[in-house]
């Protein structure tokens, strides 16, 4: 009963945590991305609205890059950090430009996306990931944790 309600933070469930997150909802994206991966490789006219000034083509091109390149890089944990930055902006560009007007519950799927790539961007991909097998492995003493000198205090 005192491990259900413990607020201590382990590393070990910390890093199961940080790897559920990042399988989930790279895979979760990757429903996403690859139909739009296939609509860009289709040859057909795209559906697809341009964004920013990009035609459609390049808007389609880098929300393919986003949702299917960066969420199979979240799935192994390489460059972890990297990879939700394009994610978060994907997102974000969801949000406020194509779902604006929508209702909340319109906008939800692309928030919920959102806070996890946050969360992911700060946390980073964990003990059970590919950056961690090359080189960054955590340093612990005491109470710190390092994970990566990129957010290192």
């Amino acid at each position: 009963m005192k491990k259900i309600i413990s607020v201590s933070q382990a590393s070990t469930p910390i890093d199961i945590a940080l790897l559920i997150a990042r399988v989930g909802i790279g895979a979760l994206m990757l429903t996403h991305g690859l139909p739009k991966m296939a609509m860009l490789f289709s040859g057909q006219p795209l559906q697809f609205p341009p964004m920013m000034g990009m035609s459609a083509a390049m808007s389609l091109s880098l929300t393919v890059f986003a949702e299917v390149i960066c969420s199979v890089l979240l799935l192994t944990g390489l460059v972890t950090r990297l990879a939700a930055i394009p994610l978060i902006i994907t997102m974000l560009v969801a949000l406020i430009l194509v779902h604006a007007a929508d209702p909340v519950a319109k906008q939800e799927p692309a928030l919920h996306y959102l806070l996890v790539y946050v969360v992911l961007l700060f946390a980073g991909s964990g003990k059970y990931s590919l950056d961690y097998l090359l080189g960054g492995k955590r340093i612990a003493t005491g109470n710190t944790r390092k994970t990566d000198a990129a957010f290192a205090v």
